[in-house]
């Protein structure tokens, strides 16, 4: 079967033109502002590297108002004062119905500097976000108040606790643990024992007599005594309305610390499977401050142990000029019996909550910390398009990274259509009563099912924000809204979900021979790539190929709209010399986004073929975020 016909059958649309609609500006959508309702505990800290290490941590109480506005009241602590200060304020809000959105940044507030925004997502009452998008480095956690102030007693059973620190410029002195705590609800939290790291070298702390107390407004005070060298002193920290969940840090230092309760007994393997929401902040100490990287996202594990995941993320490094840049990812996992993991990205993680919430901190080579929360669950009448049901139909991406013109989107809900068709080739802008309207515009649809439409952005699409909405015989869907990317890269797999390995052809002349494990691409051949999301294609992208122990770089000889195939692009690239045999992972590279998903296999340099093995997703693969920037085909996109 030729490549463009195998490729066309399972992902792919026939090219049409339509004229746009115009539309105005798009409005992030606000439905979800009630989310954030009521009185909420926060902590924030900004970490920026301005030659000298400016940071600011602030913290306290803050009211939203559930339509779109904030007061707060606070303490600042400030490395350019060098003392605590009280600080008050009001700010706006605006939340989508998915429950991603963005609020004014309190630390910029108080240290009287431009403005800027933080973006983040909430979930079963905590938000957390960065303000990535504005050149600021920070993390920020807010958790509902508990309804009435705890008390000692408010506090008892098993947490697992996380931490880092980024005490001054000295990266060397960045710190990061994990340790388990158990209150006894009485005030005690007797021995704890620490294992961390500070720079690059790894530490254990004991801390015997270690104490908690709860003040009249319901703070929540760790008492770890005299310093050592990963903690010391008291943290004061915020303990969420449903004690799952504590958060805080140094009330005059600039770290962070998350808690969640542990799970009683082992934990089930499946705990950690669904959407979660995530943020975090690290720091590789080995390569300088300059690789601190702040980000937000989110990410879904699968029952079959497979994470499929987005951040935003900004670096450190002035050179850059504090761009934010999308990284979508993929990786394994395997849960221990105590619900912890380790992941490629050199995090340590450990699910509790009863499996809503995740917390992990750097326990190789980066000094960082990380939450993740488990996306809410949505439901509804009528023809529902799910609130975070947007996703990149090639490598699954989710919502948080956004769209890009031109690109094939999957979108995910429930009465979406009452027939299940994919389109003849005409690729029209309705297919069996279904229509699915992009910023206004009518977008070119190439598959329908009752709980799954592709359809494909289009060309037109202008401004931040895209709208879109699900119309068919039975009604229209409420409308959401994404963040629109000059890029949003997804590699065409095997699977249909971005993992295992890409669809790719042995070269431009010889399209029916497809790269398998059988078949594999040798060095110095030159190979076809199939994928969405390359935008308007401004500049050719870098191709990266990498496994466990080399990384290899190169330049694509084209890239390219496909004249046929409405939302699929090729990339023409040679496989460099002197790769060993194996799977590789193929990272695309623009200067906004980097994918890093799907694999290829790569035989030797000869022309005597050798067997293969399956595919495998390692787990420390050396991948580095990027300078700067049925009666149905077969791989549908899957949630």
């Amino acid at each position: 079967m030729k490549i463009a016909r195998f490729v066309s059958f399972v992902f792919l649309i026939a090219a049409t033109t339509h004229p746009a609609l115009a539309v105005d500006t798009v409005l992030w959508d606000s439905s979800g502002n009630g989310l954030l309702n009521g009185t909420y505990n926060f902590r924030e800290v900004m970490w920026r590297n301005k030659g000298d290490l400016h940071r600011v941590a602030i913290y306290g109480s803050i009211v939203f108002d559930g339509t779109g506005g904030y007061r707060l009241t606070s303490k600042v602590m400030d490395s350019a004062a060098g003392t605590v200060q009280d600080f008050s304020t009001t700010g706006a809000y605006r939340i989508s119905a998915s429950g991603m959105g963005f609020m004014d940044d309190p630390t910029r507030l108080s240290a009287s500097s431009p403005s800027s925004t933080v973006w983040g997502l909430v979930s079963r009452g905590v938000f957390a976000g960065s303000s990535t998008d504005d050149g600021i480095n920070n993390l920020f956690i807010a958790a509902l108040a508990p309804a009435s102030a705890p008390t000692n007693a408010s506090f008892n059973g098993h947490y697992w606790a996380a931490a880092a620190n980024f005490p001054s410029g000295d990266v060397t002195q960045a710190r990061d643990m994990l340790f388990p705590l158990n209150p006894n609800g009485q005030g005690s939290l007797g021995t704890v024992n620490l294992t961390g790291f500070v720079g690059t070298g790894g530490f254990q702390q004991t801390v015997p007599g270690a104490a908690y107390s709860f003040d009249a407004n319901g703070a929540l005070t760790l008492g770890f005594g005299v310093s050592g060298p990963l903690i010391g002193g008291n943290e004061l920290c915020y303990l969420s309305a449903d004690g799952n969940f504590f958060f805080g840090g140094s009330a005059t230092g600039w770290d962070m610390i998350v808690g969640v309760r542990a799970f009683d007994g082992s934990v089930p393997p499946d705990a950690l499977n669904g959407l979660y929401y995530q943020a975090g902040a690290d720091v590789k100490p080995s390569d300088g401050f300059d690789t601190l990287a702040t980000y937000y996202g989110s990410f879904s594990a699968t029952f079959d142990r497979i994470i499929i995941g987005h951040q935003r993320v900004l670096k450190a490094d002035p050179a850059l000029q504090y761009k934010p840049f999308d990284y979508t990812y993929s990786d394994t996992f395997s849960l221990a019996a105590d619900g912890t993991h380790d992941d490629f990205l050199g995090l340590h993680n450990v699910v509790g909550a009863g499996g809503a919430i995740r917390i992990g901190f750097g326990n190789a080579s980066r000094r960082g910390i990380n939450v993740a929360l488990k996306a809410p669950d949505f439901s509804g009448s009528g023809v529902l398009l799910t609130p975070d049901g947007i996703a990149n139909a090639a490598s699954s991406a989710p919502f948080t990274v956004g769209v890009s013109r031109g690109e094939i989107i999957a979108l995910f809900g429930a009465n979406l259509s009452s027939t299940t068709l994919v389109n003849d080739w005409t690729t029209p802008f309705s297919l069996g009563g279904v229509q699915v309207l992009i910023n206004g515009r009518p977008a070119q649809v190439y598959f329908v099912r009752s709980d799954l439409v592709l359809a494909i952005v289009p060309s037109a699409t202008t401004g931040t924000v895209a709208s879109i909405q699900v119309t068919n015989s039975m009604g229209a869907s409420d409308i959401r809204t994404v963040r629109v990317k000059d890029g949003t890269p997804g590699l065409f797999a095997s699977t249909g979900r971005g993992v295992g390995y890409v669809i790719a052809a042995h070269s431009p002349e010889n399209s029916s021979a497809l790269v398998t494990p059988q078949n594999p691409a040798r060095p110095g051949e030159r190979i076809v790539l199939y994928l969405t999301g390359l935008g308007d294609v401004a500049s050719l992208p870098a191709i990266v190929f990498n496994n466990d122990s080399d990384s290899r770089t190169v330049q694509p000889i084209s890239a390219e709209s496909s004249p046929a195939l409405s939302g699929v692009y090729t990339i023409t690239v040679t496989v460099p010399n002197g790769m060993v045999a194996g799977d590789w992972y193929v990272d695309v590279v623009l200067p906004d986004s980097r994918t890093s998903e799907a694999q290829i296999s790569i035989g030797p340099s000869n022309l005597a073929l050798q067997p293969m093995g399956a595919t495998t997703l390692r787990g420390a693969r050396p991948r580095e975020r990027p300078a700067g920037r049925n009666t149905e085909p077969p791989g549908l996109p899957s949630r």
